[in-house]
């Protein structure tokens, strides 16, 4: 781009994710029921039958965010729309369940994938959470019986943490234990406080995000591994084979060193609520943005990697639209704690990167990843997954931080 916009304006950052909104509004609504969800560049759609849990609940969140920033009718029909296909469609009375994948046909929902992930439930909360806070009241009960669910069927008292995956049946509980389920079930509970201002679920968010960040992280020279045994103990070999899972990838994850980053800070302004000691909090958020930057900044071809070995080298290369997006959130949550100007400055890169290489300026959102060199890997900006809801979601947190900031103190 031959120039870039304020990214410390609201109103810039909003008419940006308007024209994200865009890029799936109304398209991504199919009228028998749910959302699709794969997406090419132009918006063309690949593949209309198959829907993921992680999509239909990451579409409410992006929904109902809209409506409460924009008032478009529209968008709050699109939040009810998808949480009617969580209850009819992926969720299964019976076994008190949610389906990871479906196929669906002529409305009717044929399972493909039975397997019950916590990471999953984590999502399911979160849009109860954001559909109640949108005015969609039927979503309360189903709010508190997801939290219920996740607690009977994943949470370990004695770890203090979720386990991460049964069978469909509930009869195998997988060994494997993981970071990522937790640390999207801490902004599912910070999410679901903040629609009912019910304590357990603030109180539960602080216990997972001390346990991983604290507990876990001095397991793992004070960094946040992905992959753990039954014990969590760490396991790291983990998916070694297979680097870019999408969702268990090998390696420490810049990404979600400042994904963390930015939902301890989230945690910590609710610190009078909470009642306890949370000095821990900015000196862990610090030294993980900081790693991140350090580690997995590219600074020949720009961007935040994918992927650090366990001596803390690069070894996936690629960049991934979330790392980048998540990592702005961190960086304007960081600048407005600390007051530190090298914050804002992170803030600025990321941003002139992602603008320049990520977004995609014409059809509406960003590109899913690139390769080192900034180069497109497919044609497939949205699979089942994105939604765009990393990129529009770090968006409403960075507005938040700056609607707080007094009108001259956050400019240089």
């Amino acid at each position: 781009m031959s120039s870039l916009p304020d990214f410390r304006s609201p109103e810039v950052l909003l008419a940006h994710v308007q024209h994200t909104m865009r890029f799936y509004h109304p398209r991504c609504i199919d009228p028998s029921g749910g959302f699709f969800h794969f997406f090419r560049d132009d918006g063309s759609i690949y593949d209309a039958h198959q829907r993921h849990l992680v999509s239909s609940t990451r579409f409410v969140f992006t929904y109902a965010m809209a409506w409460r920033h924009f008032g478009d009718p529209a968008h709050l029909e699109g939040v009810r729309h998808g949480v009617r296909f969580l209850r009819e469609a992926h969720f299964d009375p019976a076994q008190g369940a949610y389906a990871w994948l479906l196929d669906w046909r002529d409305g009717q929902a044929r399972v493909l994938d039975g397997t019950r992930h916590a990471y999953g439930m984590a999502f399911v909360l979160l849009a109860y959470a954001h559909a109640l806070m949108a005015g969609v009241e039927e979503a309360r009960p189903w709010l508190a019986e997801t939290f219920e669910l996740m607690e009977w069927r994943f949470f370990s008292e004695t770890d203090g943490l979720y386990a991460d995956e049964a069978s469909a049946d509930w009869r195998v509980l997988s060994p494997y234990r993981g970071q990522n389920a937790n640390m999207h079930a801490c902004e599912a509970m910070l999410a679901a406080y903040d629609a009912t201002k019910e304590l357990r679920y603030l109180q539960r968010a602080a216990l997972i995000a001390r346990n991983i960040t604290q507990g876990q992280a001095e397991r793992c020279g004070g960094l946040v591994w992905e992959h753990y045994d039954a014990q969590w103990q760490p396991d790291w070999m983990y998916n070694k084979h297979d680097p870019a899972n999408l969702f268990r990838p090998w390696g420490y994850q810049p990404g979600h060193f400042t994904e963390w980053t930015k939902l301890l800070l989230q945690l910590e302004t609710h610190d009078d609520a909470l009642q306890q000691d949370l000095s821990w909090v900015l000196p862990t958020a610090t030294q993980f943005f900081r790693v991140a930057v350090r580690r997995g900044w590219d600074a020949e071809f720009g961007g935040l990697c994918y992927s650090l070995a366990p001596d803390l080298t690069v070894c996936d290369a690629d960049k991934y639209f979330w790392v980048q997006a998540e990592s702005m959130a961190a960086a304007a949550l960081l600048a407005e704690r600390t007051g530190d100007a090298v914050y804002w400055d992170w803030y600025q890169r990321l941003w002139a990167y992602s603008w320049t290489h990520f977004v995609d300026h014409e059809h509406g959102a960003w590109w899913r990843i690139l390769d080192r060199e900034n180069h497109k890997l497919s044609d497939e900006k949205s699979p089942a997954g994105k939604v765009d809801y990393h990129t529009m979601g770090a968006c409403y947190d960075i507005v938040k931080v700056l609607k707080r900031l007094p009108s001259q103190g956050w400019r240089r």
